[in-house]
């Protein structure tokens, strides 16, 4: 059994309750370095679904988690990214696929009996906003505004990202859709997109392997919000990994460069006492 792998200060909170979804989870919640240091700096923060796969090689599938804890501290101490606190939610029980899916649809139809989701994505969401959420901003320093708020997930987590995104952009603004599953229910998520009146303000990293079954489909993703507004390599980044596969080892490699983009450092204030006294002279 691989041994745990936890970088930096996380701190755990064992089966955490809901009552939208009837069910409990673990929750792990990563403090960048400085946390303890600087006691009135507020927080970003970042929730990641699958969070057993996110931070720890005891709990990740396979035995092989994404590294965002390692990823973060080095990009946060280097300065390459504004420190941030991430919340890892675990979902290893049966109900996953129905917690990420959008609708309802039919998951297996070579069964004898169709396997449908009961397309849960909704209460997931109300699980989110306003049970772990208020939760959150309540332990820790966060800043819970809006603007300070992301999302992200991969495969049917990164779909949900998706679509929470589409359905609470006034809660959800920085988006991590990786690898999505776009095929799920005929592509209805790009028809989410295709049907917004408007564009959200959403800054959203969007990504997929070429090795991954119909990775195709990210594409029509991509069109869609760029048919709708979003503007590549400024509100929108969007990559097609060559050789890269459906797995946790190709998305911890890409963990880097979405946070990067989500969270790039906050820009130096200028010295305007050092302009006026220039002025002076």
């Amino acid at each position: 059994m691989p041994h745990h792998t936890l970088t930096g200060n996380i701190q755990r909170h064992r089966q955490f309750p809901s009552r939208t979804l009837g069910n409990r989870r673990d929750i792990l919640v990563y403090l960048p370095p400085g946390y303890r240091r600087f006691l009135r700096r507020r927080y970003p923060v970042l929730y990641l679904q699958d969070g057993q796969n996110v931070f720890d090689a005891a709990t990740a599938f396979a035995g092989v988690e994404w590294g965002v804890d390692e990823t973060a501290q080095r990009l946060i101490r280097r300065k390459l990214i504004e420190p941030i606190i991430i919340v890892a939610i675990a979902n290893t029980g049966p109900d996953r696929i129905h917690e990420y899916a959008p609708t309802r649809c039919i998951i297996d139809s070579k069964a004898k009996r169709k396997k449908r989701s009961r397309g849960l994505a909704r209460k997931y969401g109300k699980f989110l906003i306003q049970e772990l959420r208020p939760f959150i901003d309540s332990k820790y320093r966060t800043k819970p505004e809006v603007e300070f708020t992301g999302l992200g997930g991969t495969s049917l987590g990164g779909l949900l990202v998706m679509t929470l995104g589409l359905w609470f952009p006034n809660v959800f603004s920085r988006l991590a859709v990786m690898s999505p599953s776009v095929w799920w229910d005929d592509e209805v998520i790009v028809r989410g997109v295709m049907a917004l009146d408007r564009k959200l303000p959403l800054k959203i990293w969007l990504d997929t392997g070429t090795a991954e079954p119909g990775w195709e489909r990210a594409r029509n993703l991509c069109a869609a919000l760029v048919e709708r507004g979003w503007n590549l390599h400024d509100d929108l980044e969007y990559h097609e990994i060559e050789g890269a596969d459906h797995s946790e080892a190709a998305w911890g490699a890409r963990v880097d460069p979405m946070l990067r983009f989500l969270y790039p450092p906050i820009p130096p204030k200028p010295a305007t006492h050092r302009l006026a006294l220039a002025g002076a002279v």
